[in-house]
C-alpha cells in the first residue's frame, strides 16, 4: 500500500530520510517496476535558495504549493525530467528530490529502457531513474498515494542511520551560502546495505 498523505505532512527533513529503502513503484505497460530509494534530497520553501519555490508561485512550481503527496516532474538542463514528492501541509511549498534507487522488480523493463547502460548506472541518477521507469511530464502533480496513479512509494526495507550519509546537495553550482552547503542529501551507504 502507498504511503498515505499523513505520511508526506511531516518535515520536508523527515521524510526525505523516512523514503530511504522505501519503494518506487511504477506500473508500465501491466508490469510492476520498483526500487528502493537510495537517495534524496530535501529542497524547503521559498526562503531555501536551491528549491525552485524561491521564484513563488508560477506555472512551474505551483504543483508544490498543492497538496502533500503530489508528485512533482520538472524538466532541466534542456533534456531530464526529474521526480519530486510534495511534502508539506498545502500552501508551503516544499519537495523531496528523488536522486536514486535500486531495482528489485521489473528488471526486464528497465533494462529495455535503458539499453546499452551497464546495469550498475541503470537508475543512479534522478534523470536516469525517471528514463528507466518512463517518468516525464505527464505524471506531474498525479497522487502518489493512489495505486491508480500508476506511480507510488510504499514501504520497503529499514535502512539504519548507522547506513546513512547524511551531506550537501549536489549541483548546486550558482546557489549562494547557507544554501548551498546545506546537509540536506540523504544517502544509503550501499557497501553495508546487504549486511542489514
Amino acid at each position: 500500500m502507498p504511503y498515505p498523505i499523513e505520511f508526506y505532512l511531516q518535515s520536508t527533513l523527515l521524510v526525505a530520510r523516512q523514503l530511504l529503502g522505501a519503494h518506487l513503484v511504477r506500473i508500465l505497460d501491466g508490469e510492476r517496476v520498483a526500487g528502493f530509494i537510495t537517495e534524496t534530497e530535501a529542497y524547503v520553501g521559498e526562503t531555501d535558495l536551491a528549491c525552485h519555490a524561491r521564484a513563488g508561485r508560477t506555472r512551474r512550481t505551483h504543483i508544490m504549493y498543492g497538496p502533500p503527496g503530489r508528485a512533482y516532474v520538472y524538466f532541466t538542463y534542456g533534456k531530464h525530467w526529474m521526480l519530486n514528492a510534495v511534502t508539506e501541509p498545502e500552501g508551503f511549498p516544499a519537495a523531496v528530490l528523488i536522486r536514486a534507487i535500486d531495482v528489485v522488480t521489473g528488471w526486464e523493463v528497465v533494462e529495455s529502457r535503458r539499453k546499452g547502460v551497464n546495469k550498475s548506472a541503470w537508475t543512479d541518477g534522478p534523470a536516469k531513474l525517471t528514463q528507466a521507469l518512463g517518468i516525464g511530464p505527464s505524471q506531474n502533480g498525479i497522487d502518489l498515494t493512489n495505486t491508480s496513479s500508476a506511480l507510488w512509494i510504499e514501504p520497503g526495507i529499514v535502512i539504519s542511520d548507522t547506513n546513512v550519509t547524511i551531506g550537501p546537495r549536489v549541483g548546486l553550482y550558482k546557489v549562494p551560502e547557507p544554501w548551498k552547503l546545506m546537509p540536506w542529501r540523504f544517502l544509503v551507504n550501499r557497501s553495508n546495505i546487504l549486511e542489514e
